[in-house]
C-alpha cells in the first residue's frame, strides 16, 4: 500500500510544479509560496479532524515536536527557493534540479538509519546515475550568462533543504500518525512563509494577486496537500530509501505538462539525463 501512497504523492508533486509555475508567473514568489500554503494548511487539519486523530497531539513526544518544527523549517525554507527559481527559470529545469534531493536523501539515510544500509553499493550505483541525468537535466551551456543562472542556486538550495525534510520528517513522524505529522508541519511553513512576507515588506504584492493566479495557486496547494499525505504516509509506512525516489519520478509529469503548456524545449542532451534520472529512479525502487 505504501508503494501506491508514494506513486500517488509523485503524481500530485508533478502537477503541483506546473500548477505553480502558472501561479508565480507574474506573481511575487513569497507572497505565492504562502497564498500556497495556507490552502494546504486547510486540507491538512481538515483530514486530521475528519479522521480524528487530533486527538493524540497530547500524545507527541518532546523529540518528535522537535523534529516535526525542523521539518517544518526545511519544508519552508524549500519552498520559498523552489518558487523563487520557478520564477526564473523553466520549469523542467527547475523540477529536475529540486528533485535531485533524492540524491543526499538516500546517502544521509543510509548513512544515519541502519534499516536503509541492505543493498546500499547497489543505491550507490543508482544514485550515481540520477545525479548524472540531473546534471545533463540542466543543460548548462559553457560561457552561459551567469545572471541567468541564477534559478539554478535556488533550485539546488531548494533540493538541499527539501533532502533534510525527508531526513527529519522520517525521524519526526515514528509514533506520530502522518496525517497529523503533516498538519504540524504545514503550520510551521505557514508562520514561516508569512513572516518572510512581512519582514521584507511584501505584503502589498497580497493585493496585486489577480484572480486567474489565485485559482493557480489554489489548486497548487490542493495537489501538494495531497502529494505531502501520500509522501508522509509512505514513509511512515516503507522505506525512505524506496519511497523518496518514487516521488522524484513526478518529474515525468512536470516536463511532459511543461512541453506542453509553456512550450519548453529539451535538448538531445536534457532527454538523454531524463532517461538516466528516470532509469536510475525505477532500478532504485524495482532492485534495493
Amino acid at each position: 500500500m505504501w508503494i501506491v501512497a508514494a506513486i500517488l504523492s509523485a503524481v500530485f508533486a508533478g502537477l503541483t510544479a506546473i500548477l505553480s509555475k502558472c501561479g508565480v508567473k507574474h506573481a511575487n514568489s513569497d507572497v505565492a509560496t504562502a497564498a500556497r500554503t495556507s490552502v494546504v494548511l486547510v486540507i491538512a487539519w481538515l483530514i486530521v479532524f475528519i479522521t480524528g486523530t487530533y486527538t493524540t497531539i497530547a500524545d507527541i513526544s518532546a523529540q518528535s515536536w522537535i523534529f516535526l518544527i525542523l521539518s517544518g523549517l526545511a519544508t519552508g525554507a524549500s519552498w520559498i527557493c523552489y518558487f523563487k527559481a520557478l520564477s526564473l527559470g523553466e520549469v523542467s529545469k527547475v523540477a529536475a534540479v529540486d528533485k535531485s534531493s533524492a540524491v543526499l536523501s538516500v546517502l544521509f539515510a543510509i548513512i544515519i538509519f541502519p534499516d536503509e544500509r541492505n543493498l546500499w553499493w547497489l543505491k550507490l550505483i543508482f544514485l550515481a546515475v540520477i545525479a548524472v541525468g540531473t546534471y545533463l537535466m540542466t543543460d548548462i551551456k559553457r560561457g552561459e550568462d551567469k545572471g541567468r543562472l541564477t534559478w539554478l542556486i535556488f533550485a539546488v538550495l531548494s533540493a538541499v533543504f527539501a533532502a533534510a525534510t525527508s531526513l527529519l520528517a522520517n525521524a519526526g513522524i515514528e509514533g506520530v500518525d502522518s496525517n497529523l505529522a503533516t498538519a504540524i508541519r504545514t503550520v510551521v511553513v505557514l508562520i514561516m512563509a508569512w513572516l518572510i512576507v512581512l519582514c521584507r515588506g511584501e505584503g502589498k504584492f497580497v493585493r496585486e494577486l489577480k484572480g486567474r493566479e489565485i485559482i493557480f495557486l489554489v489548486l497548487s496547494g490542493l495537489a501538494t496537500g495531497a502529494s505531502w499525505l501520500c509522501y508522509y504516509y509512505a514513509i511512515q509506512q516503507g522505506q525512505v530509501s524506496v519511497v523518496v525516489p518514487i516521488d522524484r519520478l513526478s518529474i515525468l509529469i512536470t516536463v511532459i505538462f511543461s512541453l506542453i503548456v509553456f512550450k519548453e524545449k529539451l535538448s538531445v542532451k536534457a532527454w538523454i539525463g531524463l532517461a538516466l534520472l528516470t532509469a536510475g529512479t525505477v532500478c532504485m525502487a524495482v532492485f534495493t
